[in-house]
């Protein structure tokens, strides 16, 4: 059974920084894709940025391109997602999410082709 658990979330004010944790396990496929979401009281879950294992192209929403940044060690299954420069707006429940397959486009942002989800971690971002 796959398993993503997100950890890193909390409080931080505007212009400052925070980075998540997911920790994959339980998946045997070798190509996938890895990528974190977030979802906003009331809106629609949206992709943020993600990875993929086949060429480890990273994808950004235009939302955070050039304050996001996607990394992984594949030696512990685990994906960061390092935000600098918060803003208010980026408050929000980041997920972290999984796809089977091969990805070699910013296909992986659409949550519609995630396989299996993380519970969600909270960021908050005070003005």
């Amino acid at each position: 059974e796959v398993q993503l658990v997100e950890s890193g979330g909390g409080l931080v004010e505007a212009g400052g920084s925070l980075r998540l944790s997911c920790a994959a396990s339980g998946f045997t496929f070798h190509n996938y894709a890895i990528g974190w979401f977030r979802q906003h009281p009331g809106k629609e879950r949206e992709g943020v940025s993600c990875l993929s294992s086949n060429d480890g192209t990273r994808y950004y929403s235009d939302s955070v391109q050039g304050r996001f940044t996607v990394s992984s060690d594949n030696t512990k299954n685990t994906v960061f997602l390092q935000m600098n420069s918060l803003k208010p707006e980026d408050t929000a429940v980041y997920y972290c999410a999984m796809a089977r397959g091969g990805y070699y486009s910013d296909l992986c942002l659409k949550s519609v082709e995630m396989d299996y989800w993380g519970k969600g971690t909270l960021v908050t971002v005070s003005s």
